[in-house]
């Protein structure tokens, strides 16, 4: 083992070391822990009696019984997916200006792509529940806070993955449409763009699952969808009516995962053909 390899090791493992002591991490605590999450999760459990589990909304220990409010938390989901979709454009579109000038490649001058990429650290190194907590603030309790706040997000995370992929394309189509008279928009449009497209569409659809996720986050610090009304049942100390909401919440997110991925894949398939 070189010098350099040992203390890297061992620069890795003082530093793992400090974390867990700033943390406060030890065997016994997780122990513990892990015995009063098993306790809780006991508590989650409805009383589900297999006699009567697909009886009506009016029989104690039937699945209708313990989604007594189904109707009531999918329409708050359906508002946390439009929120998540509404965000995801905006933030599709905010990365997409912004990622041409943030490319080292694309003939901006450089103070002009320094700037450009720290505005789009400061959009996504703030996380979407701070972002949140600040915009309910600005514009009072309500979906308007979460959509903006997850856009913001978006913006600069989707921002540095687009500029990324412009750096590693092909500048031949780029110089040709600069050879035959374009101006720097022609370049990116047809030079840059149709390279491009199906990679910043994949990214697109991931980010959309993980602002699926993040509009019920949001949503706990009053900024709109399920995630308000997850939070009034855990305020009230219901955990059986919080589990039901948790157990929509992963159906959704499984769904609109496998949805996505079989929209990447054709997309991605009709790109190469």
């Amino acid at each position: 083992m070189s010098a350099q390899l040992a203390l890297g090791w061992l620069a890795f493992f003082i530093c793992l070391g400090a974390a867990l002591a700033v943390s406060n991490v030890t065997f016994d605590r997780l122990a513990d822990g892990s015995t009063k999450l098993g306790d809780y999760v006991q508590v989650m459990m409805p009383n589900l009696k297999w006699a009567h589990l697909f009886d009506n909304v009016k029989t104690d220990g039937s699945i209708a019984y313990w989604f007594y409010g189904f109707k009531r938390w999918a329409i708050e989901i359906s508002q946390s997916l439009e929120m998540a979709m509404l965000a995801t454009i905006f933030g599709f579109v905010g990365a997409l200006i912004w990622s041409f000038p943030a490319a080292r490649n694309l003939q901006v001058p450089g103070v002009v792509t320094w700037f450009v990429r720290r505005f789009l650290e400061i959009c996504r190194s703030i996380p979407d529940i701070a972002l949140a907590l600040i915009l309910v603030f600005a514009f009072g309790i309500g979906p308007a806070a979460g959509v903006l706040a997850i856009s913001i997000h978006t913006t600069g995370s989707l921002g540095k993955l687009f500029s990324e992929v412009h750096e590693n394309i092909d500048l031949r189509p780029v110089e040709g449409v600069l050879a035959s008279g374009g101006g720097w928009i022609q370049r990116m449009r047809f030079g840059v763009v149709p390279q491009v497209l199906p990679n910043l569409v994949s990214y697109a659809l991931l980010r959309f699952e993980y602002n699926v996720a993040a509009s019920t986050v949001v949503g706990v610090v009053g900024a709109g969808g399920i995630g308000t009304e997850l939070r009034k049942w855990i305020d009230l100390n219901a955990p059986q009516d919080s589990l039901a909401i948790i157990l929509m919440i992963i159906v959704v997110i499984f769904a609109i995962d496998l949805s996505s991925e079989r929209l990447r894949t054709q997309f991605q398939s009709g790109a190469r053909v």
